[in-house]
C-alpha cells in the first residue's frame, strides 16, 4: 500500500517536471524568436546616447556708440511629414501653424497641399517663431493631429509629427544702404547641411576671423526614455561662444549726414561717385567714411557684385595739384627751399624740354609758398627740379604712396609711383611734382595729408576700433605705431601754407568763421588709352580743427559731368567739403571760437 501511493506521488512529480519544462521551453522558443525578430528588424533602435548642439553665430559690427551696423539672428526650418496628418485635422494644423509662426495660412496650405511627404513649411524662421513652434508641438500632440502611418508597399510604420531644426543664420543690417559698401556683406553656403555664411568685402571681410563663431554648444550624453540627455557626471558639455563683436569709430549720425551730402551733390554735378571721409587727426580713427554709390546690403544679389567694390581703397587716380603740398614738404624738409623764395613763374606759359606746362593764372613771379595757395604748376616744375631723384622717391615712398595705406578694409590696391629712372627725367619729375604720372588711392592722400596735422607723424587710417573677447574689458584692435615723416616745423610750416591756400586761394569757399581751415584743390583730367580726355577728377584735402579737436578731411568726386561746367575743384570738391564741416559743427564735433 504504502509502495503504491510512493510509485503514485514519484509519477505525479515527474508528470510536474515535465510540464514545467514544457513550458519553460515554449518561453525559450517565444524568447529566442522575440530575439531573432529585432535583430532581423531593420528599423533602428532608439540611441542610449544623444547629443544636442547650439551653433555660434557670427559677430555684431557696431558704430562708435554701441548702434548696430550688422548683426546675425538663428535660422530655422519647421519641417512636417504629410502622411501623419490626421486629415480631419488637417485645417486646425494649418490654423495652429500659422498663429505660431505668424506665416500666411494660405501658403502653408498650399505648400502642404503641392507636396507629398516631408515638406518644409520654411526655411527662414527666426529664433521666436522657432521657440513658440516647439511649443506647438505638445498641442498638436494633445489633440492627436498627427497619426500612425504604414507604408502600404513596404509595410513600415511612421509616426512623424513637426519638427523643427536649426539650419544656419541670417545677417541683418539695420541701417540699410547706410555705410555701405564699407561695412560689405556676406555669403551663405551649405556646411554640413547648415547654412553658414562668410564676409565678402569691406570690414566683414577683413575681420572675418574675429567675427566668425567661436565654439558651438555640444552636450553629450545618456538619454531617458523621451529622448532627452541625462546630465550627469558621464554627460560632456561645451559652452557656446560666439564670434568677436567689432566696435567702430564711426559716428553714425555724421554717417548719415554726409551721405546726404554726398546724394545732394552728386545730382547737382551729375558725377559718377563721391567719396568722403573724416579722420580724427591725432589718432587715425575714421569717424565718417561715405560713398554715393551705396546698395542694401539685406538685398545683395550676386549681380550686383561689380558695384560693391570699394572705390577709395580701389579707384586708382592721377591726383593733380593735391600733391603739390607733398613735394613742396618734402623740398622744405630737405632744407632746400624757404617759404618767401621768390620763383619766376613765366607768366603762365613754360616749355621744359618738349613739353608746355601752364597755369590756369599767369603770374610772373610768385613766392614759393604762393605757389601752392596760387596753385602754379609751373612753379612746382621749376622747384621739382632742386630734389635730387632719390630723395624725391624715397619721400614719396614714405608718405604711403606705391604702397597699401593700410586701412582696414579688404583688397586695398596700392597705385604705383614713377621709378627711379623715369624720375630721372625732367619731365617726368616735374609733372610728378604736380600730380600726374603718379597713381593713387583715396586714403593714401588722407593718410598723407594727415600728417601735416598732426606734427609730421603718419598714422594709420584704421575703422575698427576695439572688439569684445567676452570678457572685460574690451580690448583695443590695433596698437597704431606712429611714424615721423616731417619735422614738427615743417608740419607747422605746411598747416600755416594750407590755411593760407583756403583764405586766399583755390580753397576760398571752404573758409569758416571761428575754425582753422587748411586744404588744397586738385583737378586732375583722365586719360582714356594714353589719351587725356575731357573728363576731369576733382579733389579737395584738408583739415578742420577748433580749440580742442583735430579732423583729416578729405573729398573726391569722380567725374562729374564736364557740360555742367563744375568739374573745377573749387566748384564740385570743395562745396562738399564745406557741408561736411558744417555739419561737423552743427553736430558740436567742432566748436567754432566766437
Amino acid at each position: 500500500m504504502h509502495y503504491n501511493n510512493f510509485m503514485n506521488q514519484n509519477e505525479n512529480k515527474k508528470i510536474k517536471i515535465a510540464i514545467i519544462f514544457f513550458i519553460l521551453s515554449i518561453l525559450f522558443l517565444i524568447l529566442i524568436g522575440a530575439l531573432f525578430k529585432i535583430l532581423s528588424d531593420k528599423t533602428p533602435l532608439p540611441k542610449i546616447y544623444a547629443t544636442e548642439r547650439d551653433r555660434a553665430i557670427r559677430g555684431d559690427i557696431l558704430s562708435k556708440h554701441r548702434y548696430t551696423i550688422a548683426t546675425s539672428k538663428k535660422l530655422y526650418t519647421a519641417q512636417v511629414d504629410t502622411r501623419c496628418i490626421d486629415p480631419d485635422k488637417f485645417e486646425l494644423f494649418i490654423k495652429l501653424f500659422s498663429i505660431f509662426s505668424n506665416l500666411d495660412p494660405y501658403e502653408i496650405r498650399e505648400k502642404l497641399q503641392s507636396n507629398f511627404g516631408y515638406v518644409n513649411i520654411s526655411m527662414t524662421l527666426d529664433s521666436k517663431s522657432s521657440r513658440y513652434l516647439k511649443q506647438l508641438r505638445y498641442t498638436l500632440n494633445r489633440y492627436r493631429v498627427f497619426r500612425k502611418y504604414t507604408d502600404e508597399r513596404t509595410g513600415k510604420s511612421y509616426y512623424n509629427g513637426l519638427s523643427i531644426t536649426e539650419t544656419g543664420e541670417f545677417r541683418i543690417y539695420p541701417r540699410g544702404d547706410s555705410f555701405s559698401p564699407y561695412v560689405g556683406f556676406v555669403r551663405r553656403g551649405l556646411d554640413h547641411n547648415y547654412r553658414t555664411v562668410w564676409g565678402k568685402y569691406g570690414l566683414e571681410r577683413y575681420y572675418n576671423e574675429q567675427l566668425e563663431g567661436i565654439r558651438s554648444t555640444m552636450i553629450q550624453g545618456r538619454r531617458d526614455i523621451h529622448g532627452t540627455i541625462i546630465l550627469d557626471n558621464n554627460s560632456e558639455v561645451k559652452t557656446r561662444i560666439d564670434g568677436y563683436d567689432i566696435i567702430t569709430s564711426i559716428d553714425l549720425k555724421l554717417q548719415k549726414s554726409i551721405e546726404q551730402i554726398l546724394d545732394k551733390h552728386k545730382e547737382k554735378l551729375d558725377a559718377k561717385e563721391i567719396i568722403a571721409a573724416v579722420m580724427e587727426s591725432k589718432t587715425g580713427n575714421i569717424i565718417a567714411l561715405a560713398s554715393s554709390r551705396r546698395y542694401n546690403p539685406n538685398k545683395i544679389l550676386s549681380e550686383d557684385v561689380p558695384k560693391t567694390s570699394i572705390s577709395a581703397i580701389r579707384y586708382i587716380f592721377e591726383p593733380g595739384s593735391v600733391m603739390k603740398p607733398i613735394t613742396y614738404a618734402l623740398l622744405l624738409q630737405e632744407h632746400l627751399i624757404k617759404p618767401h623764395d621768390i620763383v619766376n613763374v613765366e607768366n603762365g606759359h613754360y616749355r621744359l624740354g618738349n613739353k608746355i606746362i601752364t597755369d590756369e593764372h599767369a603770374y610772373d613771379y610768385l613766392s614759393t609758398e604762393n605757389i601752392i595757395v596760387h596753385s602754379s604748376n609751373i612753379g612746382m616744375a621749376k622747384l621739382s627740379t632742386l630734389l635730387d631723384t632719390i630723395t624725391f622717391f624715397k619721400g614719396l615712398r614714405n608718405f604711403g604712396f606705391s604702397r597699401p595705406s593700410g586701412i582696414d578694409l579688404s583688397y586695398e590696391l596700392s597705385g604705383s609711383i614713377p621709378n627711379i629712372h623715369q624720375l630721372k627725367n625732367s619731365v617726368f619729375k616735374a609733372t610728378a611734382s604736380y600730380g600726374y604720372g603718379i597713381r593713387v588711392n583715396f586714403f593714401q592722400l588722407l593718410k598723407a595729408y594727415n600728417a601735416f596735422n598732426n606734427g609730421g607723424i603718419l598714422l594709420r587710417p584704421t575703422i575698427g576700433e576695439y572688439y569684445n573677447p567676452h570678457t572685460r574689458p574690451i580690448r583695443k584692435i590695433f596698437h597704431k605705431r606712429a611714424t615721423r615723416v616731417l619735422d614738427k616745423e615743417v608740419a607747422d610750416t605746411m598747416r600755416r601754407i594750407l590755411v593760407k591756400t583756403v583764405k586766399e586761394g583755390t580753397g576760398k569757399a571752404t573758409d569758416l568763421p571761428g575754425l582753422q581751415i587748411g586744404g588744397k584743390t586738385g583737378t586732375a583730367q583722365i586719360a582714356v588709352r594714353g589719351v587725356y580726355e575731357n573728363i576731369y577728377n576733382s579733389s579737395f584735402f584738408g583739415f578742420a580743427n577748433d580749440a580742442s579737436h583735430k579732423y583729416t578731411i578729405g573729398v573726391t568726386v569722380i567725374e562729374p559731368n564736364p557740360e555742367k561746367k563744375r568739374y573745377f575743384a573749387s566748384q564740385s570738391a570743395v562745396p562738399v567739403f564745406r557741408d561736411i564741416v558744417e555739419a561737423m559743427s552743427s553736430q558740436q564735433l567742432l566748436e567754432p571760437m566766437r
